[in-house]
């Protein structure tokens, strides 16, 4: 049975990742792609947990030999997921969350039309406003560039299946589970997934035999 390819998209400072991570802490059904970019690594971050860092020109030595599932250049950099990421996972049935932007999700969508996609928002733009200046890693002309492209960002809030608002943490967190949750009870991964049963209950010369 292949696996679920999940999308989550954010702007900058609503929480995306805390919510990601706390989420697949108590969802181990689903593995993270690690998204490969060109930008500075910031503090604290390491490199292949956080991203694959990597200079512009071999991100687009990547993108010439068709390496990527998905890229686009945000804030200025690049961002991208590489195929040997996501596919080889899917096609051994473990399901795969992509963190991108909504350009990725656009182009994730086209090539996997049943892949499930999730956007968050924060509560308020001052709450937004905040979250990304408590992190004071960006000079005031980087924060209002990030701000506007945060407000870019949720306008495309409605190409996607579910919206989460991230006003409560641990709310947040279990909506995300409670999406995961109902995405495998859909029918079509039902019937894969419970075929002999199914079959047995609705035959009755399988189930006199079972």
């Amino acid at each position: 049975m292949r696996g679920t390819l999940y999308i989550v998209a954010a702007p900058s400072g609503a929480g995306k990742s805390s919510i990601v991570n706390a989420t697949l802490a108590r969802d181990p059904q689903i593995a993270l792609s690690i998204s490969f970019t060109s930008r500075a690594m910031r503090p604290g971050e390491e490199n292949g947990r956080h991203y694959h860092f990597v200079s512009a020109g071999e991100f687009e030595r990547m993108i010439d030999q068709g390496e990527f599932f998905e890229h686009a250049l945000v804030h200025g950099d690049w961002k991208g997921t590489a195929r040997q990421s996501v596919e080889p996972q899917l096609a051994a049935g473990k399901d795969v969350l992509l963190e991108i932007d909504w350009q990725g999700a656009r182009q994730v969508r086209e090539k996997v039309p049943g892949a499930v996609s999730v956007f968050i928002l924060p509560p308020s733009r001052q709450a937004l406003d905040e979250r990304m200046r408590k992190r004071g890693q960006d000079s005031e002309a980087v924060m209002a560039r990030r701000l506007a492209a945060a407000r870019e960002e949720m306008l495309h809030y409605d190409e996607f299946d579910y919206v989460i608002v991230n006003e409560d943490f641990a709310t947040a967190v279990s909506e995300m589970c409670a999406i995961f949750t109902a995405s495998r009870l859909r029918r079509a991964c039902q019937q894969q997934r419970h075929r002999e049963l199914i079959a047995a209950l609705l035959d009755p010369e399988i189930a006199a035999n079972a």
